[in-house]
């Protein structure tokens, strides 16, 4: 089935180098069709207008073009993780050059922002018990990477 919906993500001038970064992070993606600027323009003849991709089968487009605009973190992609591992993969390579931020976020050095979310964390503050969500969502505010043991000893504490 075709995906009828997909990111559009605009960088400054930086698209490929941005998709050659994100297809070697993230395991089984692929770099799709590139569209280029002709004699016409926009831009330099040959410069890269457009990259597809995609993480994880989810198609995304990067846009070549230099702007004032940036990203915030109003938009963000969720990176499911389900081991501490996976947490600190993908932690260390997003954060490379970026910025860590706190409760999981990073804003990468592209200025995209990314939640590094260990699927335990999601299973604790969801808990049908009040008092287990609550002393995990207050660990959880306490980091920047989220550390699941950290997590788990927070909520046998109570």
């Amino acid at each position: 089935m075709q995906q009828k919906i997909s990111p559009f993500l605009w960088f400054n001038g930086c698209a490929e180098d941005a998709v050659n970064f994100y297809t070697s992070v993230f395991a089984e993606a692929k770099i799709g069709k590139t569209m280029r600027a002709s004699k016409a323009g926009p831009g330099p003849e040959g410069s890269v207008l457009t990259i597809g991709f995609e993480l994880f089968g989810r198609k995304f487009t990067a846009f070549n073009f230099p702007t004032d605009f940036k990203f915030t973190e109003a938009v963000s992609f969720v990176v499911d993780c389900k081991d501490q591992a996976e947490v600190d993969y993908y932690w260390d390579c997003l954060s490379e050059g970026g910025e860590p931020r706190d409760c999981g976020w990073i804003r990468d050095r592209f200025g995209v922002f990314w939640q590094i979310t260990p699927t335990r964390l999601i299973e604790l503050m969801t808990d049908s018990d009040p008092d287990v969500a609550a002393r995990a969502a207050t660990a959880m505010m306490t980091m920047q990477k989220i550390d699941i043991a950290a997590l788990e000893r927070a909520v046998q504490a109570g």
